[in-house]
């Protein structure tokens, strides 16, 4: 039986996933945290055959920062990381981390125990995208890239000049991403666009965005 560490902010979310474990024959929950700081602590002194991993958590580092530590010590645990925002980003970064597999709480294409047990078998089970949400008039596909680096940064509150810094390009072109995005979103101001994508998880900039 496969002992797992549950790391999630969120109560009802490690409660029901307490449940979900209990209820397997194949699992057992050896603790259940709520943040990923904690679970690097927890990791150093206690082994552990799996890892399910909320990525975007208050007070501290993120999911797949943890989960990038971790790894360092821990090589042979097998980590899910779970998150109900469709940041576009993540699923890479997940990669990069050495994150196992990825599931997402709100889409749930496939039910959570299928990708821990082939995770478990050595798979690597992770979705084809991100899912797909309305931002105002506009769906997120419609976004392009560059829009998107430029709506991420705006959510950190970062004026045009500062954006234009990050980015490595003109003020006048982040001007004009703005502009367009406004007009795709059908959104009157700046502030409300960012604070839309922001609330809604299709962009997290910040502190939380960085590995």
């Amino acid at each position: 039986m496969a002992s797992v560490l549950i790391v999630d902010d969120q109560l009802v979310a490690r409660q029901l996933f307490e449940m979900l474990l209990k209820d397997s024959e194949n699992y057992r929950v050896a603790d259940s945290l709520a943040s990923a700081e904690g679970a690097v602590a927890w990791c150093r002194v206690n082994p552990v055959d799996l890892i399910l991993m909320d990525v975007v958590m208050l007070n501290g580092r993120n999911g797949l920062e943890a989960a990038k530590e971790i790894r360092k010590y821990r090589p042979n645990v097998r980590i899910v990381a779970v998150t109900s925002m469709p940041e576009e980003s993540f699923l890479e970064r997940a990669r990069e981390a050495g994150i196992d597999s990825f599931w997402y709480k709100e889409v749930q294409e496939r039910p959570l125990l299928e990708v821990l047990d082939r995770t478990m078998a050595g798979e690597h089970v992770y979705p084809d995208s991100s899912p797909e949400l309305m931002l105002g008039n506009c769906l997120s596909i419609e976004i392009t890239p560059k829009e998107m680096g430029v709506l991420r940064e705006l959510t950190t509150g970062a004026t045009d000049q500062e954006i234009a810094e990050r980015l490595n390009v003109s003020a006048a072109t982040v001007r004009f991403h703005v502009k367009n995005l406004l007009s795709k979103t059908g959104f009157r101001s700046r502030t409300q666009l960012a604070v839309r994508a922001r609330t809604r998880g299709l962009v997290i900039g910040g502190e939380t965005y960085q590995l």
